[in-house]
């Protein structure tokens, strides 16, 4: 048990690399699957122990691990986690036994390719999540591209290709960035990569703005940000279920956990002169995503362009630099990866039987499927932040801190709040009640025992952290501090 709390976070990101080998001397697909299962729920208890293990009263970074990786380069593996990065480990870990889950029946060619790339991008987004050294991350953040590429392009709908190329090449624009904002610190600050040490370190302003310019815009276009939001809509429509779960719940959050993780401490002065502009760029982003979710006819269209208008209130809680508005926009990450990878699961179980996303298909599904009307109110309601789900919480708390600078902005992005009702609501009306619109949709058989264990833990936690979000805000609320005093000085 001690060798094991001494490499826990080794361990969780060998246990999914560890799943791919054993997948491939597996030839039955009952067993590739089991055993695929199996490993994402060792990885979401190895990452209980990590949670359970955390001191949450302190700043600095937990269970670090420190390897020479390339000396001469000063390059290492280094690892560790601190209030805001466990967060985003545990969303993780939750979301990819039920990406296996709601894969089960409707992968039906190249199983095991399917789901070695699944545990690969899970492997990769744990490092991602973890690193202390630039280096690492900037290659666990590459990794991640491969296997949602092919996820897109091998088992995604009738327009994957451009889909998948749309996704690859602003991915890649982006990483071009990254990569030349990381060489630029790394000449700058010293020759190394440790990002403990780089963030101690000072720039001229100058130097600030142009490194910082190169982190925003690569963070910006993985949230997505308006306006490099384009490529969003398409992938989400052309991915397979799981595909759209991995997209909305945890790959966006990577732009979220750069710009908290790099942007705001090791470019504090041009972070603060450039907030302004960022500010109204979410709150635009707020007000564009709900005009066009409320657009649109499309199931996953009208999801994946709620998420750019929930994106927008991440970005908005990190630059108002107070506690309120980062421990809320780090909240809103957590609960919109909950909320659109529910709908977007629920959206998937639809398409499993009636291979249409079109709202217009569907109609009066509380006579035939219940539970699933049931579960997909709950989820609609919890993604416009209705009070008592996770949603509410999250927002509130950013448009608390943003109030603190700007109370023009807060009434703005209420007005988001009011179209995400909107878009959610007629949603519902059209899919759920009423009468049903096709002969299909009268037939439709309600979920199965499988479908529902896809749905309901994310059901629980969507109540839960509405009614106590308290244990999560602990957690992160050190960190959060620590981070705001980098920031600001304050």
């Amino acid at each position: 048990m001690a060798i094991l709390m001494d490499h826990l976070i080794s361990s969780m990101i060998v246990v999914p690399f560890a799943g791919i080998a054993i997948l491939a001397f597996m030839r039955d697909e009952t067993s590739i699957k089991r055993i695929a299962f199996g490993i994402t729920i060792v990885e979401f208890f190895l990452s209980l122990i990590l949670w359970r293990s955390f001191d949450f009263t302190l700043k600095s970074m937990q269970f670090v691990e420190r390897l020479e990786w390339m000396p001469t380069f000063n390059i290492q593996y280094a690892v560790g986690v601190d209030g805001i990065s466990i967060v985003l480990v545990l969303l993780t870990t939750l979301l990819f036994p039920i990406c296996i889950l709601c894969s089960w029946t409707s992968i039906k060619t190249r199983l095991r390719a399917y789901l070695s790339l699944i545990l690969l991008v899970e492997g990769a987004m744990i490092v991602v999540f973890t690193a202390l050294d630039l280096f690492l991350f900037f290659m666990l953040w590459e990794t991640t591209l491969l296997p949602m590429y092919f996820i897109i392009t091998l088992w995604g709908g009738p327009n994957r290709i451009a889909a998948g190329l749309k996704f690859v090449l602003y991915s890649l624009a982006g990483s071009l960035l990254l990569l030349v904002g990381i060489l630029g610190i790394y000449l700058n600050g010293g020759n190394t990569y440790d990002l403990l040490v780089l963030s101690e370190q000072t720039y001229s302003s100058s130097t600030q703005s142009w490194l910082f310019l190169a982190f925003f815009l690569s963070f910006a276009i993985k949230m997505p940000m308006v306006p490099f939001h384009t490529w969003l809509p398409d992938a989400h429509s052309e991915a397979p279920t799981a595909g759209s779960v991995i997209l909305a719940g945890v790959l966006l959050k990577m732009g979220g956990y750069g710009f908290l993780r790099f942007c705001l401490p090791m470019f504090p002065e041009a972070s603060v002169s450039f907030a302004p502009y960022i500010l109204w760029l979410s709150v635009i982003a707020i007000i564009y995503g709900g005009y066009m979710a409320l657009a649109q006819s499309d199931l996953k269209k009208l999801i994946a362009y709620s998420s750019v208008s929930h994106m927008g209130f991440v970005t908005l809680g990190i630059f108002v630099f107070n506690s309120q508005g980062i421990q809320g926009a780090v909240l809103q990450m957590f609960n919109h990866g909950v909320t659109s990878a529910a709908l977007f699961i629920s959206v998937g179980h639809l398409y499993d039987r009636t291979h249409s996303r079109s709202i217009s298909h569907y109609g009066g599904l509380h006579k035939s499927m219940p539970r699933f009307a049931a579960l997909f109110f709950l989820f609609s309601v919890a993604s416009f932040g209705l009070p008592g789900t996770c949603n509410f919480i999250g927002e509130f708390l950013v448009l608390v801190g943003t109030s603190y600078i700007n109370f023009a902005m807060v009434l703005i992005s209420m007005g988001g709040i009011i179209l995400a009702a909107a878009y959610m609501l007629w949603m519902l009306q059209r899919v759920v009640l009423g009468d049903a619109k096709t002969e299909a949709a009268k037939m439709l058989p309600d979920l199965s025992e499988r479908e529902l264990a896809t749905l309901i833990p994310l059901a629980i936690l969507v109540l839960c952290i509405g009614l106590y979000p308290g244990p999560l805000i602990e957690l992160m609320d050190a960190s959060v501090i620590n981070l705001i005093q980098q920031t600001t000085g304050m």
